[in-house]
């Protein structure tokens, strides 16, 4: 069976519109929950032995991974999944505040502790730079307004043509959008530590701060507005829960379940075929996957306008990462759930990273501990940690087959001299992820860990669109897409199907 013969089918039992979702990271789970719930029947394909993408699971030698994402915010946007399915998003996840939601150790061994408390942030501020509180405050109302327009208003709507940015013009201009996040912290603060401290937000969804447009200023507020949550047994429990609401709408997921191509037939998305070479006829079609390996592979016998070859080869391509796992023997009661540790460099770290694209000597590192939160995660009296280092995609000339190792005995040892005392004897089980898993694991071209790069020409419209500019009933949810990565970002690309998938008594009467 072929595009020109595929015709979705009207189960007898299940007469439902058919809806296919190509990858059960976060955003195609959302998506699943969000069809399912209006509607359609809905079939959620992933290659991987396990739902979650990005947000799979490790187990290994008795302790438990999140393989990726691992900071819970605006927490809403999954209650809200939860609503639509008719269940209680607490009677399944435990969410935990962090408080604080970080500590960001300078070089220097000088620890910033950053809350979602405004009273306490204050005095952070003030210990650091008593000069700079006026600023903080400032730059606090403007990531305050910043978040109520660049995440309230529009992180779920549509951004179809041209005519969608002009018409958010005036308040992009109004919020300075063409400016970097650090341009505009700077402008805010004058200590160079506080600059990085309110600076650094863009890294956590693969963007440089240097570059990445203000908007993303936003992340302040919106941490402080709904705070940083662990979820209890790992981000893998939220996955879990997800898969349980498509299965409760008369979903299912299928793993190990490879889409090879998109099936186009007279310029619409007809169903996907496997690997194996199975076909599944569909009436629309949505695409978790890299935004990049959707067009430049999944449809690579479509003729394209606008994400051409050409044009993908041309775009600029978020960082990457090495992501070291590790348990140990022992407990570190001191050591908090998320701790930030800045190398003695800032720019030049993240020019090396996203410019010159050279693996550096030094590093900065985001340190997880959720045994912290979550005993059950180790074994009884040991820790679960893993640590994460931003580095060069694959453009850069980094061979991992070698540079793997020494990278992490690197990581080891500053680790063991600053939060970690005696680890080299104290580790129970080790692995890696480097960017050669994240281009042959998640297909993300070139190993960026996030898709595209957030700077301003490929965000909002310039981005991938959600709804398939080249693809009728092809529609793209997940970090390549608007309004971009991380699970804020990709569960509000799965709100913006509400918007632009008809409903389906369309299919239905056709």
């Amino acid at each position: 069976m072929d595009a020109a013969t595929l015709a979705p089918p009207r189960l007898q039992d299940d007469p439902r519109p058919h809806a296919v979702v190509i990858g059960a990271g976060f955003g195609g789970l959302a998506a699943a929950v969000r069809l399912g719930a209006r509607g359609f029947r809905v079939t959620v394909l992933e290659r991987l032995d396990q739902p979650g993408g990005r947000a799979t699971v490790f187990h290994q030698d008795g302790f438990t991974f999140d393989a990726g994402p691992t900071i819970v915010t605006a927490p809403f946007l999954l209650e809200e999944l939860w609503s639509l399915a008719g269940r209680r998003f607490a009677d399944d996840v435990t969410l935990v505040p962090m408080d604080p939601f970080y500590r960001i150790r300078f070089h220097d061994g000088a620890v910033f502790s950053y809350s979602g408390d405004p009273s306490a942030m204050r005095a952070e501020v003030a210990r650091f730079s008593p000069a700079d509180v006026p600023g903080w405050e400032r730059y606090m109302r403007l990531s305050a307004e910043t978040c109520r327009i660049g995440f309230e208003e529009l992180g779920h709507v549509p951004f179809g043509s041209p005519l969608d940015m002009l018409r958010v013009a005036p308040d992009l201009i109004r919020l300075k959008a063409w400016n970097s996040v650090h341009g505009v912290v700077a402008e805010h603060f004058r200590d160079e530590r506080l600059r990085a401290v309110f600076s650094f937000h863009p890294l956590l969804i693969g963007g440089n701060p240097f570059s990445a447009p203000s908007v993303y200023c936003l992340i302040a507020a919106l941490e402080q507005r709904w705070g940083v949550h662990s979820a209890m047994g790992g981000t893998g429990a939220i996955v879990a829960g997800l898969v349980s609401l498509i299965e409760g709408l008369g979903g299912a997921v299928r793993t190990g379940a490879e889409a090879e191509e998109i099936l186009v037939r007279d310029g619409r998305a007809r169903g996907v075929r496997l690997a194996g070479g199975e076909t599944i006829a569909s009436d629309i079609v949505v695409s978790n996957a890299d935004a990049a390996f959707t067009y430049g592979t999944l449809l690579r016998r479509q003729k394209r306008r606008r994400w051409t070859d050409g044009r993908l080869s041309r775009a600029r391509y978020a960082m990457s990462l090495f992501v070291w796992y590790f348990g140990t023997r022992r407990r570190y009661e001191d050591v908090g759930h998320h701790t930030i540790l800045l190398g003695p460099r800032y720019r030049a770290l993240l020019s090396d990273i996203f410019r010159r694209k050279v693996l550096a000597e030094d590093f900065s590192l985001y340190l997880h501990r959720p045994t912290a939160t979550d005993p059950a995660l180790a074994p009884e009296g040991c820790d679960s940690f893993y640590v994460l280092s931003p580095v060069p995609n694959l453009l850069g000339k980094t061979d991992w087959t070698e540079a793997a190792e020494p990278y992490r005995q690197a990581i080891e040892a500053s680790l063991e001299a600053t939060m970690l005392p005696g680890l080299s004897s104290s580790i129970a089980t080790s692995r890696v992820m480097t960017p050669l898993d994240f281009r042959d694991r998640y297909l993300s071209r070139h190993g960026a860990a996030f898709g595209l790069e957030p700077v301003l020409l490929q965000s909002a419209w310039f981005r991938p669109n959600n709804r398939s500019e080249e693809v009728d009933g092809l529609y793209l949810v997940g970090a390549g897409t608007h309004p971009g990565a991380g699970i804020p970002g990709v569960l509000s690309s799965a709100r913006v199907l509400d918007t632009v998938v008809p409903g389906p008594e369309v299919f239905a009467r056709a």
